[in-house]
């Protein structure tokens, strides 16, 4: 076993590579320690996988593992997790938004008895305001739906013991939200605060649509507070409806008071309560699509290569 497994996805990182693992090398060089850099790409179109190969080739060290296409990032970090072999995981992305040397900080603090450190970001920078926003706001509502403590303004940034690895491994289900799996398990967990960087190179692979994906992952994956409010919401407007209709009967057959048509107006209601419904029936199909992958039983990702021996 070695003392550090550095476990870096990669989707389309080829302008990032080199430098990163310059950068990587010397932090690990001043710790003294026996590593092993895994990278995980995750069906690059890119020169990434050419690149992370010839490092491999002259560096003994890396290691790489091929998917047959993209899994998404996720998927990339659980499978660097299950072919690690460090007693100490670091995970972190290839963009160099989340600074290397930060390693050396997490490896003395987890010395102090820690089993997750994570980095905290105090500042994001080349971020648009939209962007801010949104992850502000995710993170803060997932706070409020879980009763699981995820902590906030928080990445996949960290480093974790061998004990938290495996328990995260044995976790089954297909749609992974890591940084709340690592929460979930518990143990004693940190935090280091940072400045985050602006991407290196290149443009981030998480489109609007993956991150809507991704938030739907978290929330789903660690509250079930969405499926209460569906069935809160259909006993309200439920009662609201049939007060509706006593009332528009009443005041078509009884006082007389109305115009012309005017019973047909109660179309609004029917339009937005129908709509309540379908947003209800919605997020139960979200349940029932994780629910549906896990039955499957299908592998998590499928390699193409690999240097790792197991």
């Amino acid at each position: 076993m070695t003392d550090l497994s550095i476990i870096v996805p990669v989707y389309n990182e080829a302008s990032s590579i080199p430098t990163l693992y310059q950068r990587i090398k010397n932090v690990l060089i001043n710790l003294a320690c026996s590593y092993e850099i895994i990278f995980v790409n995750d069906g690059s179109r890119d020169t990434s996988l050419t690149l992370i190969k010839d490092l491999a080739t002259s560096n003994p060290e890396v290691k790489f593992i091929d998917f047959s296409r993209n899994f998404g990032h996720q998927i990339a970090v659980s499978a660097g997790l299950e072919f690690s072999s460090g007693a100490r995981i670091v995970i972190i992305d290839a963009d160099l938004q989340d600074p290397p040397e930060m390693i050396a900080s997490m490896y003395e603090k987890m010395s102090e008895g820690w089993n997750v450190v994570y980095a905290r970001r105090v500042q994001r920078k080349g971020e648009n305001f939209l962007k801010l926003l949104t992850a502000k706001v995710f993170y803060r509502l997932l706070k409020g739906l879980t009763s699981t403590h995820i902590p906030v303004d928080t990445g996949d940034f960290r480093m974790i013991d061998r004990k938290v690895a495996n328990a995260v491994l044995q976790m089954p289900e297909r749609h992974k939200f890591l940084r709340g799996m690592i929460s979930w398990v518990g143990f004693k967990q940190t935090y280091l605060e940072y400045v985050r960087d602006s991407r290196y190179a290149g443009r981030s692979g998480y489109s609007f649509r993956k991150m809507i994906r991704f938030a739907m992952d978290g929330i789903t994956g660690f509250s079930n507070l969405p499926l209460k409010m569906a069935t809160v919401f259909g006993f309200i407007f439920s009662a609201i409806a049939f007060l509706l209709i006593l009332y528009t009967l009443y005041a078509r057959f009884f006082s007389n008071d109305y115009v012309q048509g005017w019973a047909s107006i109660m179309m609004i209601s029917i339009l937005f309560i129908g709509g309540v419904q379908l947003i209800c029936v919605g997020l139960i199909g979200e349940y029932l699509i994780r629910m549906d992958a896990n039955l499957k039983q299908r592998p998590l990702f499928i390699i193409n290569e690999t240097n790792i021996r197991k």
